[in-house]
């Protein structure tokens, strides 16, 4: 084993000391390169670890940037690499019902405040993930704004009292669920989500305009930057790491570290958010599907909940999108407002 494989050794193993040491709060995936002990069984005489980060499964829970900049440090002799999954439980842990379920609002059931998002450019989409999410392109748009957090439980029964809409499923008697005044409605359908922004007198934002909101101007992946957190978003594995299988909305706002460059809250999680936009094929996509087209409408952010495809915070990027029938409505999907300047 040469010197410098020595060195990527090392450091490989430093990393994933720091992992094992959160391995009772963060599930890790069941592979070789989690198990420090099996790393000089199969690497006794070298090792390049840009090729064993090329498995599909590293992918799961960390986007290509981040492992190239893993492999680039260690390439150059740093090994000061921390763990970046933070321990959540000072947000949580024995106190997640108090801080999460509670009666009295805190936001009141007028419309959202909104922020203004200047006019220019920004970078859309990505080339190192799913297809439906590239190419990375360049998007110019004219100023707008936005809601600040998603629409909440209260705010959505306001508008069913004054337009004498049928209320969502989850709803009895026409309230929401106690405790939940401030979570994010669910269980609404496109028009449902169209309607209430329109009776606001605003708009659903389109997937450029949502994008650009979560993401700012420097092509991150996550509205907080490039390192994925469960302490900054109401994710699938954050509820994993509290030993719960399943999770659930949370009160909007809950996450005031993961805001994007915007300051808008909760662009990563907690519910799926519905978009003006058709589910379009970006420009110059090689690979293509039945699925694009105006058949499927697009919904960007993730939720607290990730179903069969999408596993372990998968759909944590802001780049990622999902695309479902208008009339779709289930416990992950909710929405914002935008509205012209």
């Amino acid at each position: 084993m040469t010197s410098s494989s020595v060195k990527l050794l090392i450091g490989l193993q430093i990393f994933l000391c720091f992992s094992s040491v959160f391995a009772k709060e963060i599930i890790l995936p069941s592979d070789h390169l989690h198990q420090v002990d099996d790393c000089t069984r199969c690497h006794s005489t070298g090792i390049d670890i840009s090729k064993i980060v090329q498995d599909k499964s590293c992918l799961t829970c960390h986007d290509q940037k981040t492992l190239d900049n893993f492999v680039a440090k260690l390439a150059s002799g740093d090994f000061s690499i921390r763990h970046q999954t933070k321990n959540p439980h000072h947000t949580a842990g024995a106190d997640i019902n108090a801080a999460a379920f509670y009666d009295e609002t805190k936001f009141g059931e007028d419309h959202n405040p909104m922020i203004t998002i200047p006019a220019g450019k920004f970078v859309m989409g990505t080339n190192n993930r799913l297809s439906d999410e590239g190419p990375q392109h360049e998007v110019t748009l004219p100023a707008y704004q936005i809601d600040k957090f998603e629409v909440t439980n209260l705010q959505y029964k306001k508008f069913i009292n004054a337009t004498k809409r049928k209320s969502p499923s989850h709803f009895r008697n026409r309230t929401y669920p106690r405790g939940k005044v401030d979570h994010p409605v669910v269980y609404v359908n496109w028009n449902d989500a169209k309607d209430y922004c329109e009776w606001a007198g605003k708009r659903l934002p389109t997937d450029q305009e949502w994008e650009k909101a979560a993401r700012g101007t420097d092509g991150r992946t996550y509205p907080w930057g490039d390192e994925f957190d469960i302490a900054k978003a109401n994710m699938p594995l954050r509820w994993e790491s509290f030993g719960r299988k399943f999770g659930d909305t949370l009160p909007i706002g809950s996450f005031p570290s993961g805001v994007s460059p915007f300051g808008l809250h909760d662009m990563t999680g907690n519910v799926w958010e519905w978009t003006e936009s058709w589910y379009y094929a970006y420009p110059n996509v090689e690979v293509k599907s039945e699925n694009y087209g105006e058949r499927y409408k697009t919904l960007k952010g993730g939720s607290w909940f990730d179903c069969s495809f999408y596993k372990c915070g998968i759909s944590a990027p802001v780049f990622n999108r999902a695309f479902f029938g208008k009339k779709t409505k289930n416990d992950t999907f909710g929405f914002r407002c935008a509205k012209d300047i």
